[in-house]
């Protein structure tokens, strides 16, 4: 009946598969993890082979009533933050405040954790009713405190936080308070 069963088996191969190119596509199975867990079920989990870089859960940071001059801070210290802490919070901040003309002179308090009371007492910041630094306007300054160390100041930036480094997730030290002027 066929003269060439070459021409036979691409006639079968063309009407099984359309698409030639798709019938090599094939899939590698997704390689699995097994453990087993605390309660002794073994578990399985697929290996992640790619890097994903961590996302944000919480929403952007909004506008808010705040000191316009507060959001230029904001600007100013994240094109001088560095990819990583330089042990310098304090004193990036307070720089970038005074570039924005926040601040009339530079705040002279050496801690990190004592830039609250400075900064109301003689600069004219108010304490926002905010209790997780998210929800932190643009251009609000956090403060962070801690038992034995120096604190943490960072101010809070349209996708994140800023002091001497950048950061996508505030500081894990317990907060002190969110401040900002109207």
């Amino acid at each position: 009946m066929w003269r060439h069963p070459v021409i036979a088996i691409g006639f079968c191969c063309v009407a099984l598969c359309p698409r030639p190119a798709a019938a090599l596509n094939f899939s590698a199975p997704k390689r699995r993890f097994n453990y087993t867990d605390s309660s002794g079920q073994k578990q399985s989990v697929e290996i992640v082979d790619r890097y994903y870089p961590k996302k944000m859960v919480q929403p952007f940071a909004g506008n808010s009533q705040v000191d316009p001059r507060l959001r230029r801070a904001a600007t100013i210290a994240e094109e001088r933050a560095r990819a990583h802490s330089l042990s310098k919070c304090w004193r990036y901040v307070k720089e970038a405040l005074v570039a924005a003309g926040v601040v009339s002179s530079r705040p002279k308090t050496p801690l990190a954790k004592q830039a609250a009371q400075e900064l109301v007492s003689k600069y004219g910041f108010k304490k926002l009713p905010v209790s997780n630094p998210y929800e932190a306007p643009v251009g609000a300054v956090l403060v962070y405190g801690g038992k034995r160390a120096a604190g943490h100041v960072e101010i809070r930036t349209e996708n994140g936080f800023v002091s001497d480094f950048r950061s996508k997730t505030p500081s894990r030290r317990p907060l002190i308070g969110v401040f900002a002027k109207g």
